[in-house]
């Protein structure tokens, strides 16, 4: 592991009657659970993360930068079962969590990795269908994983038309967007969160972008109803940006 490891912040956990919610800090969260229903997406930019699901309904491998309180780890293990999903996590602090935020064990079909993220994408040519990026520390976007050189190493780390998908929760998104749209050749569009303080980008390493899918409805054939209610108004804004920006 990487010598600045042993500098990363502890997290702590705070309860309340309906949630569970990880902290670096007491002014905002990094990641929340719903005490009654564990697998649901309670945050808005995890429903529009999921929005891959428009390019790949059923992605063979997933890949994630970041774990949290394992909000989007659980969703896919639960509704996407011929999925393998990969999980790399810098933080040993935030893994040590795992079972306070009920996500699965390690399995032949799910893995957290404790490594650093732009190593392990760089390790990873054409491994992954989709890609989720998510990670953050106390201090924000991690610079290593803001580079052009680590857009590029995403890029490189998906299959044919693999699909990555970033949270941008920082005062540098349009830098973002713009170094993610130079990597994927232009192949990007973005959708912010109505409350204004996420902005999520979707890029895509061959053309399934540009011929803009649309909501069908076998979509959701494989997807239990409840997953399915919580996704579909996220799905509607994608589309709506994807008219907009492509």
């Amino acid at each position: 592991m990487p010598e600045h490891v042993n500098d990363l912040c502890k997290p702590y956990v705070d309860e309340t009657r309906q949630y569970k919610s990880l902290h670096f800090e007491p002014s905002e969260f990094q990641s929340r659970m719903s005490k009654r229903e564990p697998t649901r997406l309670v945050l808005d930019y995890t429903r529009t993360m999921m929005g891959f699901l428009l390019f790949n309904a059923r992605p063979e491998r997933i890949g994630m930068v970041g774990l949290g309180g394992g909000s989007l780890a659980k969703f896919c293990f639960r509704e996407l079962p011929q999925s393998r999903i990969d999980v790399v996590e810098i933080n040993p602090h935030v893994l040590a969590l795992r079972d306070a935020f009920m996500v699965p064990a390690d399995s032949e079909r799910f893995r957290i990795h404790l490594d650093d993220g732009a190593c392990f994408i760089a390790r990873s040519p054409r491994r992954f269908d989709v890609l989720l990026v998510d990670a953050y520390t106390r201090q924000g976007l991690p610079s290593r994983l803001a580079s052009q050189e680590f857009y590029d190493q995403c890029r490189d780390a998906l299959s044919e038309d693999g699909v990555m998908v970033v949270n941008l929760y920082c005062g540098s998104d349009d830098v973002q967007v713009e170094r993610i749209r130079r990597s994927f050749a232009g192949a990007v569009f973005s959708v912010r969160e109505e409350d204004g303080t996420n902005r999520v980008a979707f890029a895509c390493a061959g053309d399934v972008i540009r011929r803009r899918p649309f909501l069908r409805p076998n979509l959701a054939s494989h997807l239990s109803p409840a997953a399915w209610s919580q996704l579909k108004p996220a799905f509607m804004r994608i589309a709506g940006a994807m008219r907009g920006q492509l």
